[in-house]
Parts: structure tokens; C-alpha cells; sequence
């Protein structure tokens, strides 16, 4: 079996720990290693997360710490759904585990650079890392397969009217990303928004009762409450994980090849993706743009995750 080559950058987050929990256990996905970045909470308490998933499912691979700040604006981090810990809802053993030597930049360049086969990145979290290696060294392009992203909508965001949180968080990076010529596939809002951890989906996967489902659903109980509070919400959007299971079985979305600008101008839209879906501009097409997903395909997929 061919196995895809993977770096997955992250924030965790609820969602992101689902994300490395289905792209850690399946034979179909190589990875590579785990870049963290500041998002959902400051870097100290989202690298302390990645560890604490890492070490409880026994996903052996570096993890680095990147930046803990965006490019240009402030910090921006999502507490009010992710919790003063960016990871509430369980308590993990003591830690053992510990980050590797290499910040997340030279680890993506130098993992990048070096391997024989073209790997893909995945961000599930502001897009620093990753825009900060690209302009270290953009040989990297060469030898990127493609960036699939959980970020930015075509509708409305969730920070702002206009934005989404990820790319809200560091526009800029987003901005280096998709203006660099690499392949870009965005999963935003108008998708990951279809994916709602409903009471019946947490009492399916609680059934499973495996050591990974107990995670989930110890984490998507808090979340829920939380998304509720906020938004009002019975079930919250598993975003992030979405981007694993596009890999897993590419099926699951139906794309869209369009034009997508990174609204960076500090005004009313700052952070806003403008993707051209009715290709007024006649521009080059330079994103992928998710449209709409199988929902019964991906709770197979996390179920067959947990499962394994």
C-alpha cells in the first residue's frame, strides 16, 4: 500500500486532537511529524496538548514548537470554545513525552527537503509555520505536494462576518501560502460547519469503547457545551479532522478549482478568503475549494479511527 507522506501543523484544540488521532493510526497516511503553533491557545499550552495526545495514543513521532505569535497583528486565541487549557474535557497522565530539539520551521524545511518523496502539508491551525519555512527557503515548494488547510469559508466566517478564526489569526501567513504557487486545498466553514457532533453521534462513538473513543468523547462533551454557550449550537463543527479525512478518501468532499484572495487590506473584511466561485475576475486558479462533504462518509471514517 502507498502510504502519503504527511506533516501535520496544528493548534490543539478539540478538533485538532482528533485530527492527530485519525492521521496518527492509519496505515494510508505517513507522518512524518507534528508542527505546533499558537491558535486555539498560546504555543506553551497547544504544545503541551499535542504532547499529552501523543503520549496517550502512542503516536511516536517529533513533535517541534513553532511560533508563538502571527507574522504582523496580535495574538488571537479561541478560549471561550477550547477552554482555559485549549484542551478542557480530560485529564491526561503525567507527561513523559517530550518536544524535539528542531522548531517547527527547520523541521519542515529539513523534513521537506529531504525526503524522496513529495509530501503533503496539513494546517489545521494560523498558518505561521508553514508561510515562515516557505519564505526561509522556497526550494521547500519543489517538494510539497500539496497544502490541504482547515481555514477560511466563501461565505460567512465565524471571528468576524467575515473571516474564520485560522485565517483571521494570521492573515498574513495565509496570504505567503496561497500566492506561493503550491497546490492549495481549502476546507473551510461552508463545509466543516455539516459536521456537527450531535448527542447521537457522541452516544455511537461512546459504544465503541476503545481508549481513543474515550478521548472523543470525554473532548466533544466539553466542546459541545461550549459551542452551545457561544453559539448556540446542540452539536459542535468538528472542523479540523476533515482535512485527514479528505486524505483518507479524497470522495468525501466535492471540489472546486477557483481564484482565492487573502483579504489583508486591516479593514472591515481583514482575514476574509475571497474565493471568486462564479470566476469573475478570469484570474488563475489557485485553490481547491471544498463545496460540500459527504457527512455519512466522514463519521465512518472518525468511527473506523477510533476503532483501530
Amino acid at each position: 500500500m502507498n502510504t502519503r507522506k504527511i506533516i501535520l501543523d496544528c493548534d490543539p484544540g478539540h478538533d485538532d486532537a482528533i485530527a492527530i488521532l485519525l492521521a496518527g493510526n492509519n496505515p494510508k497516511l505517513d507522518l512524518l511529524g507534528i508542527t505546533v503553533v499558537a491558535g486555539n491557545q498560546t504555543l506553551e499550552k497547544t504544545g503541551i496538548n499535542t504532547l499529552n495526545i501523543c503520549q496517550y495514543l502512542d503516536i511516536d513521532v517529533p513533535i517541534c514548537l513553532g511560533s508563538a505569535n502571527p507574522i504582523i497583528k496580535n495574538i488571537e486565541i479561541c478560549d471561550v470554545i477550547h477552554g482555559e487549557t485549549g484542551l478542557d474535557g480530560f485529564d491526561f497522565e503525567p507527561l513523559r513525552r517530550d518536544f524535539d530539539k528542531r522548531n517547527a520551521i527547520e523541521f519542515i524545511v529539513q523534513t521537506v527537503k529531504e525526503s524522496k518523496e513529495k509530501i503533503t502539508i496539513v494546517t489545521t491551525g494560523p498558518m505561521t509555520n508553514l508561510a515562515l519555512a516557505i519564505k526561509y527557503d522556497p526550494m521547500i515548494l519543489q517538494n510539497i505536494e500539496e497544502v490541504v488547510l482547515m481555514g477560511g469559508s466563501y461565505a460567512n466566517g465565524n471571528v468576524s462576518p467575515a473571516a474564520e478564526f485560522n485565517i483571521f489569526s494570521d492573515p498574513e501567513a495565509a496570504y505567503i501560502v496561497f500566492n506561493s504557487d503550491v497546490k492549495v486545498t481549502m476546507i473551510g466553514l461552508d463545509v466543516t460547519r455539516k459536521v456537527l457532533v450531535l448527542p447521537e453521534i457522541i452516544s455511537r462513538m461512546e459504544k465503541i469503547n476503545s481508549k481513543a473513543s474515550v478521548l472523543f468523547t470525554k473532548l466533544m462533551k466539553v466542546f459541545n457545551e461550549n459551542q452551545n454557550k457561544v453559539f448556540g449550537l446542540a452539536g459542535g463543527p468538528l472542523h479540523d479532522p476533515v482535512t485527514i479525512a479528505y486524505l483518507l478518501d479524497p470522495s468525501i468532499l466535492e471540489l472546486k478549482p477557483v481564484h482565492c484572495d487573502i483579504d489583508i487590506s486591516h479593514g472591515s473584511s481583514y482575514g476574509r478568503t475571497n474565493c471568486d466561485i462564479f470566476d469573475y475576475m478570469h484570474l488563475e486558479k489557485n485553490t481547491y475549494l471544498a463545496m460540500d462533504i459527504s457527512t455519512s462518509k466522514f463519521w465512518d471514517i472518525v468511527e473506523e479511527g477510533l476503532k483501530r
